[in-house]
């Protein structure tokens, strides 16, 4: 799929015939009539009237259906009846905002080695075509939807809405858990009963906090290792939505793609829209199964080629322990001490350009602040990687301040209204990426940066939010497509610097986790789930984000932050961290011998544990969000070792209201039933199935405590 919303075709007709071509997706020419399966997964359409129409989504099917499990509109447009959400809104030339699509063909074709199937619609009347693209991932029951609308006529047509794909469920009682936050409080998971009506849950800001997740399941009917789940994610950077929409008659239609709000597209003759991509799924075996298919599929699938199998490095950033305050013979005792506790990549964040000694100055100014760091920053690198370790740097290449070279010789760079003023946010305004020349700038500081550096880690950070989108110099016709195009051409910039230099890990920061996706994921490596790094709340944090996404693109730091006045034991903050890709953050400069030593002994233990950790399938086996405990459960793909990170949170009188007797007893998954586990540090061993089906004692009784058990095949 290309990454790109616009682009020029020639359109080909594809006759509808049946497919010979083996494997996932079959045709059925003489019912009319499309099958999609995965491992557990059957997706059917088929042609009512001679229009597309959705007829099953569900449990995987032994045989032919022979009664339409639901019959609704594939492709939801606006015109008709007004009897579902519209998808696709449109407005001709002439006045009329109105679809009426007819069968016009399909094909199905290999893409590497994956079918892809395209099933083309047109309008009855106008010249618009509008074409339903599925590519199914059987292993991770996934298939990836996205919509394309193709202008073959000789006027421009106006699109006020393209959602990526409309799904249906029959009638029944369903509950919605989708996961919201803000700054600080990641991805919180809310679940509620779908009644009549419409649910929206929406990105308007570029940034969210939340996931562009949503499980469905029947009320009451899936926890985390048992029951039905329908469930689906946007892959999209910029403002998404997501829509549910309970029918007077019980079924459910699903709707997800980019949010068109303030949004529209004048797509001209001879040019198509590329919608996002919505990949959807369906598992009968609880929340669980959906986080390790998405984690296998992140892994295998989105993250980019060259670095989605690399162990993620042990990461020391210096922001907590100097934030603005940088120079090269305190960054150089940093490193000393990141070198002794085994950190492997030394990042300096902000604070190291030009005119960067608050958050009021410098941003766009992307040289050496040369008062800093006389020399510039290549005598330090070579002292670092000297030491063994690689460099890293902070950047945050979309914004600006007032108060820097770039914003006094191009103020129009920037999102504005004319006759409005301009909202700061952290001292700074956003810069209008759709513009050519604002890319063109960026692409080159960048370029200049990591060409004259030895940068193998960089952190890309986004720290306001969006308001005044406006773009008076462009022409009245593009002005509202300004979003779209911002994303677009971030996409391309990223998409640039990763061609240049290959090797280059890429963060993905938006003041934590605001702008975390799997689009984004296709440039960038990990992400920084939240600024919150108090331990306690990073628990619930990275619960959550591992619904969505595997432990390797979860970046966690130890640190001093404390939000609740509780002093916790360093060996808690690295547990912590260590369930992903470890990171330090305190002043380690400051450390005693014993918190040195300490330090050590955990980062060596965790590059014992992290192949496990980052490329394991995940058993949540207890929730922080219904109980005062959490555990992980890691297990290898070979099934030889697990890795089980238990946490203790505060503790309640036993017993009440608040925290109800619960058993004490951690039953493990994932293993083999007949091989012999042996606990590290000891001689206790067990097989697979007793310690599956008997479990083993919680071990922990203090408040905010924790333990890492490891349990090796024998």
């Amino acid at each position: 799929m290309k990454n790109h919303m616009m682009k020029t075709t020639i359109y080909i007709l594809f006759f509808f015939t049946v497919i010979t071509l083996k494997g996932q997706i079959q045709s059925d020419a003489v019912n009319g009539q499309w099958t999609i399966q995965t491992n557990n997964m059957t997706y059917k359409l088929g042609l009512v009237n001679n229009s597309l129409h959705s007829l099953y989504y569900g449990s995987k099917l032994k045989d032919s259906l022979t009664i339409p499990w639901i019959r609704k509109q594939e492709v939801s447009v606006r015109g008709g009846e007004v009897d579902k959400t519209p998808g696709i809104e449109v407005v001709f030339k002439d006045g009329t905002r109105d679809l009426e699509l007819t069968f016009l063909g399909s094909e199905t074709v290999l893409e590497n080695d994956r079918q892809v199937l395209r099933i083309d619609q047109k309008d009855t009347f106008y010249p618009i075509i509008v074409s339903s693209f599925y590519k199914a991932w059987p292993e991770y029951d996934v298939v990836e939807r996205w919509t394309e609308i193709l202008n073959v006529g000789k006027e421009n047509v106006k699109l006020e809405k393209v959602l990526s794909a409309s799904l249906w469920l029959p009638a029944n009682n369903y509950e919605l858990t989708h996961f919201n936050g803000i700054w600080g409080n990641e991805f919180q998971p809310n679940t509620t009963l779908l009644t009549q009506g419409r649910k929206t849950v929406e990105n308007r800001n570029f940034r969210s906090y939340g996931l562009p997740l949503f499980l469905i399941s029947t009320e009451n009917g899936a926890n985390e290792d048992h029951g039905e789940l329908w469930y689906g994610q946007i892959h999209y950077s910029g403002n998404w939505v997501l829509e549910f929409d309970k029918q007077a008659r019980g079924e459910i239609q699903i709707l997800g793609g980019i949010n068109f709000w303030d949004t529209e597209w004048t797509l001209k003759p001879n040019s198509t829209f590329e919608s996002p991509v919505f990949s959807f799924g369906y598992s009968s075996e609880g929340k669980g199964k959906v986080s390790r298919n998405y984690g296998d599929y992140v892994r295998e699938r989105i993250l980019r080629e060259q670095k989605r199998n690399e162990i993620r490095p042990v990461l020391y950033n210096s922001w907590y322990a100097t934030e603005f305050d940088v120079n090269e013979k305190q960054q150089l005792a940093l490193a000393t001490v990141a070198k002794k506790i085994g950190v492997e990549t030394f990042v300096i964040d902000d604070g190291w350009f030009k005119g960067r000694v608050t958050d009021k100055a410098g941003l766009g100014d992307w040289s050496v602040d040369r008062n800093k760091f006389p020399k510039g920053l290549n005598p330090l690198i070579k002292k670092i990687n000297a030491m063994g370790m690689d460099f890293g740097i902070w950047v945050e290449p979309e914004m600006v301040n007032p108060d820097s070279d770039l914003y006094r010789a191009h103020p129009d760079w920037v999102f504005h209204y004319k006759n409005r003023k301009r909202t700061l946010g952290r001292n700074q305004l956003m810069l209008n990426l759709a513009r050519e020349d604002v890319y063109e700038y960026l692409y080159n500081a960048l370029y200049e940066l990591l060409k004259n550096h030895n940068i193998k880690y960089l952190k890309w950070d986004m720290n306001k939010n969006l308001t005044e989108p406006g773009w008076p110099d462009a022409a009245q016709s593009i002005q509202r497509e300004v979003r779209i195009r911002y994303i677009e051409n971030l996409y391309r910039l990223l998409d640039s610097i990763r061609k240049e230099f290959p090797d280059l890990w890429i963060e993905t920061c938006s003041s934590g986790g605001g702008r975390i996706d799997l689009e984004i994921f296709k440039r960038t490596d990990v992400a920084w789930a939240s600024d919150n790094i108090d331990p306690a709340d990073r628990v619930l944090i990275q619960y959550a984000y591992l619904n969505a996404f595997p432990a390797n693109t979860m970046v966690s730091w130890t640190g001093h932050q404390e939000r609740h006045g509780i002093t916790y034991d360093l060996d808690f903050h690295f547990d912590v961290s260590m369930s992903g890709v470890l990171g330090v953050g305190n002043d380690i400069t400051k450390w005693s011998e014993q918190e040195i030593a300490l330090a050590t002994h955990k980062i060596d233990k965790y590059k014992e544990i992290r192949n496990t950790v980052q490329n394991g399938d995940l058993y949540r086996l207890i929730s922080p969000f219904d109980s005062d405990k959490s555990v992980l459960q890691y297990v290898n793909k070979n099934k030889s070792e697990t890795v089980v990170f238990c946490y203790q949170l505060e503790q309640r009188l036993k017993g009440s209201s608040t925290f109800p007797y619960r058993t004490e007893i951690i039953r493990l998954n994932g293993l083999k039933d007949n091989v012999y586990y042996t606990l590290e540090g000891t001689n206790q061993k067990n097989l697979g199935s007793t310690l599956m089906e008997h479990g083993i004692v919680f071990p922990l009784d203090k408040a905010y405590s924790s333990t890492i058990l490891i349990l090796k095949e024998k």
